[in-house]
Parts: structure tokens; sequence; C-alpha cells
């Protein structure tokens, strides 16, 4: 019976100390509460929406969804933005209108919406690199298309890690999440390596072949030169001399006359055979 007593006891006690840190969480000063959210990722600071009123009050306010915008989303300018003026004048209006105002705690939806629209877009850059390499190879032309796409949507770091950085995609769309890593997002080398070993697609290869104009010797020119390089996408992000990287981003210009990116394991059509069939 002492012991039944002892438990009952103890949790009470546990209950009263939950209430007693319920009571002082939910009463903590505006700024150290904002302060506390900001620190959680996004999936941490949904949960904690459904620890109180307090809470999910605060956990949908513009200050801490803005911070989150600007950070995963860097290339964003202001003119994607909500403007801060229109909704202080907005909020001297009715409460219908104010809701109804494009400016009214719009950040948290602005994230929402451009998270979907992001995976969204991945799909369709995948699914156009599926349909570009059928026969396991990509062209350059294609490649930096697929770049662009990325380029023009400004696909954050995370984006990119979440949709193109997976072991069970092509890894032709790994290397142009590489690429767009290092030629627009400017991660650091380390950043990036580190996230392709957590992603488990660091030591996956591919063949990056291209073809330069023959040179005139007497008045003759020499067949195309060709030129390969087989690397892994962690040597790619490391390169010291950023000749293959530079190949793919210059493309088909001056005496490169084709470039041709493909799996390793996979056997590209010669370009003499390829150019008698256009």
């Amino acid at each position: 019976m002492e012991i039944a007593n002892s438990f009952l006891s103890a949790d009470s006690n546990r209950q009263s100390q939950q209430t007693k840190l319920a009571s002082i969480i939910n009463y903590l000063p505006h700024d150290v509460a904002i302060k506390i959210a900001s620190l959680l990722q996004v999936r941490d600071l949904c949960a904690l929406t459904c620890c109180s009123t307090f809470w999910r009050e605060l956990c949908v306010s513009d200050s801490i969804w803005e911070s989150l915008v600007r950070k995963r989303w860097p290339l964003l300018t202001s003119f994607d933005f909500p403007s801060s003026s229109s909704s202080s004048s907005s909020s001297s209006t009715s409460s219908s209108s104010s809701a109804d105002s494009p400016n009214f705690k719009k950040w948290r939806k602005l994230y929402i919406k451009r998270h979907v629209e992001l995976g969204v877009r991945a799909r369709s850059v995948e699914k156009f690199v599926e349909a570009c390499s059928r026969s396991e190879s990509l062209e350059v032309r294609d490649y930096l298309n697929a770049v662009e796409t990325l380029i023009a949507t400004r696909f954050g770091f995370e984006d990119v890690q979440r949709f193109l950085f997976n072991p069970k995609v092509n890894v032709l769309l790994n290397l142009i999440g590489v690429h767009y890593c290092l030629t627009c997002l400017g991660i650091q080398d380390n950043e990036l390596v580190e996230s392709l070993r957590a992603s488990e697609i660091s030591d996956r290869h591919v063949c990056i072949k291209w073809w330069k104009v023959g040179r005139w010797i007497y008045g003759f020119r020499r067949r195309d030169e060709s030129h390969s390089r087989w690397v892994s996408l962690a040597y790619l992000a490391t390169e010291d001399d950023d000749h293959v990287l530079g190949v793919l981003r210059r493309g088909t210009i001056h005496e490169v006359v084709r470039v041709q990116i493909s799996a390793v394991g996979h056997t590209s059509t010669p370009w003499s055979y390829k150019a008698d069939q256009l």
C-alpha cells in the first residue's frame, strides 16, 4: 500500500512540475519565445504549434517565417516578398479586408507555396532529363536547359538536397544539382561533399565527353579530337582546376563542337556516326 501511494505521489509531483513548466513556457516574454521558435527546423516548428494556443499563434507569425524564407531561398529578391508597408497600411482597414490583402501574414503561405511549386518543378526537370536521355546520355544543350530551369525557379540548397540529391534518381539529375550548387549558389566544396555523402551519392560517377574541331595542317583538317573524363560527383565538387565543370558550363562554343554526358558504363555514340545521321 505504501509503494502504491509513493507511485501516486510521484505521478502527482511530476504532473505538477509539468503544469508549472507549461505555465512558465506559455508566459515567456514575446521576444524570447520568438528567438526559441526561430532556432527550430520547419518540421519542429509545425509540431510546436500543437502544444498550446500561445505557441500556435506565435509560430505562424511573419517574423519567424520571413527568416525561414530568406534563409532557404537566398536568391529571391524583394520583388518576390510580401511588402511590410502594405501589410501595415492594411491593418487600419476592416478585419475582413485585411485578411483578403495579399500582404497579410503571407510569409508562411509563401514558404508552403514555394515548397510545393519547387517539388513540382523538380519533378518536371526529372521528366525532362529522362526524356532527353533515353539512350542513357545527355547532350550539353539539354543539360544546360535543365540547369537554367533551376536558375529561373531560384532553387535553394535545401531544395537541391531534397529533390535532386537522391540516390534513386538518374545520376545525371544529381550532376545537375552539383553544377547548380557550385555555379549559382556558391556552396563551399566541403559543405557540398558532406551533403553528397549524407545523400549517399558522392561515389556515383558520370562520363563527360567532348569533341573539338580538328586542326588544320598543310591545308587539310584532321579528324575531330575526342576527350573524355570519368569523374565522381565528389571529385567534381572538389575539382581544383575546374576543367570538367568549365566544359559543362561553356557547352558547345568556339572549338568545342559537341559535349555529351552519360552514366558510367554507357558507351556514347561516336561523333562521326552522329554527324552522318544529321
